[in-house]
């Protein structure tokens, strides 16, 4: 079961139990849009049902509420950004503006972004370089907890959802953007369909023995129990640029892969490999653009399926999403309400506060 909450009230409550938690309000206010927006794109996963583990995060020392990018070394085209641990949804704006006015300059520039509590939707990174004409690829890996998903053949996690993105600008038309968990299905849904009490598709999970499983209970339910892991898209494929993402995102950018120690409590943090480049760097704007057009405009026109209205290109569903949910509202899993009346009530909150709000 699910309510429908409009996009504003649902910015407030979560702003509202953000700075309970202890996040400064300026803080606050980006990271509650930031997760309401991802919410109207359709990504509940990554939307305000974080707020739960962001104010832990906040509470146990894990996430600084007050840090901002820190730019630890300049070669150019090539930065790389301490997060200091803050807000990704701060810290990755900040980093990403770095990176796209290098790449103004150089034509191509890369940014290693480290020690970045969780960063949210990727695809929202991928959207700033786009409207400011560029290109971008990001790659990113997934620590701070134990691992989640299983390499293609494993019984175990050794890997997390290690995010993939693409943002490319359409002039003339809508972007494309590419924005995708490694795994079959990102943890955040895994969470959304425990909390609806739903099962998850076939083929995204398999239980402590290795076994398919739909029962999200056995990667997010009883702690005491025994775990499973998520699976990657593609089965050997996905597996693949999961372990590249940690790599580049993970072992390069952030000096941080998943195999290395932790001790601290468990919580989300992110690094990210991000290449942003200028079209015009590579050949003649005009022409890129035409070129860009011309092949999605190809996807829309191919003969669909049965059963099949369109045929979409990345970035189609979130705008479609965007317009639905902002007319009707958002969809709140009833157990998302209730962790977030929960966690509010825990920081101070009144029940019947919260209540009014929405």
């Amino acid at each position: 079961m699910s309510k429908l909450v409009q996009a504003q009230p649902l910015r407030a409550l979560a702003r509202r139990i953000l700075i309970a938690g202890g996040a400064p309000e300026a803080e606050a206010s980006v990271v509650a849009d930031h997760l309401v927006d991802a919410n109207l794109a359709g990504h509940d996963s990554h939307g305000v049902g974080m707020v739960p583990t962001y104010t832990w995060g906040l509470g146990c020392g894990a996430c600084k509420g007050d840090a901002h990018a820190q730019l630890v070394t300049d070669n150019g085209a090539v930065v790389v950004v301490d997060g200091q641990f803050g807000f990704g949804q701060v810290v990755g704006p900040e980093a990403m503006e770095i990176v796209i006015e290098r790449a103004r300059e150089h034509g191509v520039a890369a940014l290693a972004l480290r020690n970045a509590h969780h960063l949210g939707r990727i695809g929202h990174y991928a959207e700033q370089a786009v409207a400011a004409g560029m290109i971008s690829m990001h790659y990113v890996n997934v620590v701070g907890h134990p691992p989640t998903v299983a390499p293609f053949g494993a019984a175990e996690g050794r890997l997390n959802t290690n995010p993939y993105c693409c943002g490319v600008p359409v002039e003339g038309g809508e972007p494309i953007v590419l924005d995708m968990a490694t795994s079959f299905i990102a943890l955040g849904k895994v969470r959304e369909a425990h909390a609806r009490g739903d099962q998850v598709p076939e083929g995204a999970l398999v239980d402590a023995r290795g076994q398919p499983t739909t029962d999200p209970g056995v990667l997010v339910g009883d702690p005491g129990s025994a775990k499973g892991a998520l699976t990657t898209f593609g089965l050997h494929k996905g597996y693949g640029l999961s372990l590249i993402c940690d790599l580049l995102g993970g072992a390069l950018a952030g000096s941080w892969p998943v195999n290395r120690e932790y001790d601290g409590p468990p919580t989300v943090f992110n690094h990210m490999l991000a290449i942003v480049l200028r079209p015009d760097a590579v050949g003649n704007s005009e022409e890129v653009h035409a070129h860009f057009r011309s092949l999605v405009d190809s996807m829309h026109d191919a003969k669909p399926a049965e059963g099949v209205e369109q045929v979409l290109v990345p970035g189609d569903p979130e705008r479609a999403s965007r317009v639905q949910r902002g007319r009707d509202g958002i969809p709140l899993a009833d157990g998302t309400w209730a962790s977030l009346l929960a966690t509010g009530e825990q920081l101070g909150c009144s029940r019947d506060e919260l209540e009014a709000m929405v």
